[in-house]
């Protein structure tokens, strides 16, 4: 499994929590956030299984202490948009696999079990999330033309990938929609999950 994952400088991430939350604080949830989709993929997969690919700051302490304390590899973001450094990651795992960014509270081991079985009668799998994007994307064997000409960031993301699986001739498989945490307007949701009160 591969996780995506921005070192938590203040200012460089979740920077629409700014506003709520301020730099400090907005990082501070990042690092929870990415805590969390950590212990959901070690519930679902063995550590060994479990690349955590790094941005911003590669050697990053959190990323260190992260990889010490869980067995976890760490390997840093190639160059290139966000279609081209998802591709490398599911290239990298060297069959089928899923990856997951670090924003999505509502992830568990089940669902994850269930993408990844998903895989078994789908060349691939998503966890399209409610503004238009995705939280997870799986597949049997990766093709750069899935990630082609997305407008990453956008509210048709999961469509223009609907389209681009299409034209693979491939079947997408997507087990349930998700919601991620990118907006001021999330934290309320956010809060009231058990796992994120403290």
């Amino acid at each position: 499994m591969a996780i995506l994952a921005k070192a938590p400088l203040p200012g460089r991430v979740k920077t629409r929590l700014i506003p709520a939350l301020g730099a400090a604080g907005a990082a501070a949830l990042h690092v929870r956030l990415l805590r969390h989709t950590l212990a959901m993929a070690l519930a679902a997969t063995r550590p060994e299984r479990i690349t955590l690919w790094t941005a911003l700051d590669p050697a990053h302490p959190l990323f260190l202490a992260l990889a010490e304390d869980h067995g976890i590899r760490l390997a840093a973001q190639p160059e290139g948009d966000l279609g081209a450094r998802m591709h490398h990651a599911l290239v990298v795992l060297g069959g089928p696999g899923l990856l997951v960014g670090s924003d999505c509270p509502v992830l568990t081991p089940a669902l994850l079990g269930q993408c990844q079985a998903a895989l078994e009668t789908a060349e691939a799998v998503c966890l399209p999330a409610e503004d238009g994007g995705y939280a997870l994307v799986g597949v049997r064997e990766s093709h750069l033309e899935l990630f082609r000409g997305i407008d990453w960031g956008g509210p048709r993301v999961m469509a223009q990938t609907r389209q681009r699986a299409r034209a693979l001739g491939w079947r997408l498989a997507c087990p349930a929609e998700v919601w991620d945490v990118d907006r001021p307007e999330d934290l309320g949701r956010l809060a009231a999950l058990d796992a994120f009160t403290d």
